[in-house]
């Protein structure tokens, strides 16, 4: 088989996969058995306050933050807020924590957190954009400007209130311990140094266990990550917010919440920049306005139908008390009601199976997949692509100029920005330069971060041209300068395109790391529309808890580098070899003409 026909055979079998995933799923018959966390669940998924408490981490201490009044609505200057937009909330959100926050399978950002802070802007009459990012640099972000409001189901400490104010409390924050069923891990009090504990990084759960047990946790990025890792027994016990645990385990999953913990002084509120303290009243104002009216408690009935725990309610200390269902009643009702047949765990392969080839989840994601996720991760790649090899080559021809003053601040910047890790250079990019050209970009980080993208290629593209310059021989300069050429005009006709050929390789494999690192520019804040493949088969996990949209998302940055790298080796081949020399071989005419002869 030629190499050109190699090229075509991968492409076509990759592109064949994409197809039977999606045929496979188009043609099944059954209804999906998967379930969309980011929905509201309703009053059908009422829930008791858990008695299974752990008495020791849940005494209650002193509430010192939540304030006894408000400011009245009608006394509120939404001009004086101090916002980025004047009349827009910018918030910054997560996708990943369903019901708390997510985003649906609309592509909008919604949950219980998000749903009531639009009701609370309507309140105030302002317009509200949401933006997902991480949560490990959400609180930075709120507290350089990026954003004027973090909403992620925070919980507020006294550490994080050194970065960050915050409003009063809307939700209130259990967190669960859970394990499997009938393991040695059956309370907080098992837990040792032996033990591998599963927590999000920069949690509240990461500081209990690190802070309180003493432990040293695994720390994963997001919920369905540490999740999958307990189901498949790579960690022993998982600490997690009491909703997301409750909403991520599935029957026959064999695992299970063993104990809760709580405190009252550590109560759930929205992050607001320090010092803010007319927007933090605001928001303070809009709340206790939506207690009052009941768009509280019908959002919370709807999207977290739990018990409240005695001695906690919501909004400041004047704001009335909400008026809710019988939750626990509900509960009791429900669970009556329940068979109590045992559900078979299921084996590992059968985990394997739905946790990363659910088909059904494969024919969901794909669409978001080919419409949102696949353009902006080409226009991020080839943006900074194209920019990158730009800088690369102004980059490589400085290193190796006679003059110092263009070498040496080659070397550093190459030395500086190939040193620093990837996420660290667009989070400097995107949170140190972004304030400064808000005004250019409306303080919308999506080209700044195909700038960090550029920025960063610009490092290592330079140092692949001038390997691959250098790697010239000297006789070609020699020779260019022999005939006449200027040194100048010898660099850029004859030794700079040698260098270049060389190198071609090199260079795709560079391209082929952008593609991957546009998925780091999630970190700092898109709009829903902005999200490149990884982060939209991200989003699917979320809602659905399993990791075969993350798997479908792979298969399509295999359907662009796989045929990429086939490409610019065949190219590479022509460009080393030639055509193959046919000169010798005799056309079909000219083979007659000696028969006919002969």
């Amino acid at each position: 088989m030629t190499r050109s026909r190699s090229v075509r055979v991968w492409i076509l079998a990759v592109l064949a996969l994409l197809l039977a995933v999606t045929a496979t799923a188009c043609g099944s018959d059954g209804e999906s058995t998967t379930t969309d966390l980011c929905s509201p669940p309703g009053v059908g998924a009422a829930a008791a306050a858990p008695t299974n408490l752990d008495a020791a981490a849940a005494q209650a201490g002193e509430d010192r933050y939540t304030t006894p009044t408000t400011v009245p609505l009608d006394q509120i200057d939404v001009g004086s807020l101090g916002l980025i937009t004047p009349g827009v909330l910018s918030v910054g959100t997560l996708s990943d924590a369903p019901p708390s926050i997510c985003v649906n399978s609309a592509g909008t950002f919604t949950g219980f957190d998000n749903e009531l802070l639009k009701a609370i802007a309507e309140k105030l009459g302002l317009q509200i954009q949401f933006s997902g990012t991480e949560f490990a640099g959400l609180l930075s972000q709120v507290a350089n400007g990026r954003f004027d409001v973090g909403s992620s189901s925070i919980t507020t400490t006294d550490e994080r209130r050194k970065t960050v104010g915050f409003t009063n409390g809307y939700d209130f924050g259990y967190f669960s311990l859970v394990a499997p069923n009938g393991g040695p891990v059956q309370s907080f009090s098992d837990l040792n140094s032996g033990t591998r504990i599963g927590v999000v990084q920069g949690t509240v759960q990461d500081d209990y266990v690190v802070n309180t047990l003493k432990l040293d946790p695994v720390k994963f990025p997001d919920y369905n990550t540490a999740y999958a890792n307990l189901k498949t027994g790579q960690i022993d016990a998982w600490v997690a917010p009491s909703q997301q645990a409750e909403g991520a385990i599935q029957p026959g999953d064999n695992t299970s919440i063993v104990q809760n913990t709580f405190s009252l002084n550590n109560f759930v509120g929205w992050a607001v920049p320090l010092g803010n303290q007319r927007l933090t009243d605001a928001l303070n104002s809009g709340l206790d306005a939506v207690i009052a009216d009941g768009t509280w408690s019908e959002l919370y009935t709807e999207w977290v139908p739990r018990e409240l725990p005695p001695g906690w309610k919501p909004g400041s200390k004047a704001a009335p008390e909400p008026e809710l269902p019988d939750f626990a009643a509900l509960a009791a009702e429900q669970g009556a009601g329940t068979s109590t047949e045992q559900v078979a765990p299921k084996s590992t392969l059968q985990q394997l199976r739905d946790t990363f080839f659910n088909w059904e989840l494969y024919r969901q994601a794909i669409p978001d997949l080919f419409t949102t996720g696949l353009p902006n991760t080409i226009i991020l790649a080839v943006t900074s692509g194209i920019v990158g090899t730009v800088l690369g080559m102004l980059l490589a021809v400085a290193g190796i100029s006679r003059t110092r003053w263009l070498r040496w601040p080659a070397r550093v910047y190459t030395d500086i920005f190939r040193g620093l890790p990837a996420v660290v250079i667009i989070l400097l990019v995107g949170l140190g330069v972004g304030p400064v050209v808000s005004g250019v970009t409306g303080n919308n980080p999506y080209w700044l971060g195909a700038a960090a993208l550029a920025l960063l290629a610009a490092a290592y593209i330079g140092e692949i041209f001038r390997s691959g310059i250098q790697s010239v021989e000297p006789g070609q300069m020699e020779a260019a300068r022999a005939i006449g050429f200027g040194y100048r005009r010898a660099m850029t006709l004859v030794v700079i395109p040698q260098g270049v050929r060389r190198v071609l390789p090199a260079l795709m494999n560079q391209f082929i790391s952008l593609i991957k690192d546009s998925s780091l520019i999630y970190f700092l804040g898109l709009l829903a529309s902005q999200r490149e493949l990884f982060a939209v088969g991200r989003d699917l996990n979320a809602q659905t808890g399993n990791l075969s949209p993350l798997v479908a998302a792979g298969l399509f940055y295999l359907a662009l580098t796989i045929p990429l790298t086939h490409l610019v080796n065949y190219i590479d081949r022509r460009l080393r070899t030639g055509k193959a020399d046919t000169s010798g071989t005799l056309d079909d005419l000219e083979q007659a003409i000696v028969v006919e002869r002969g």
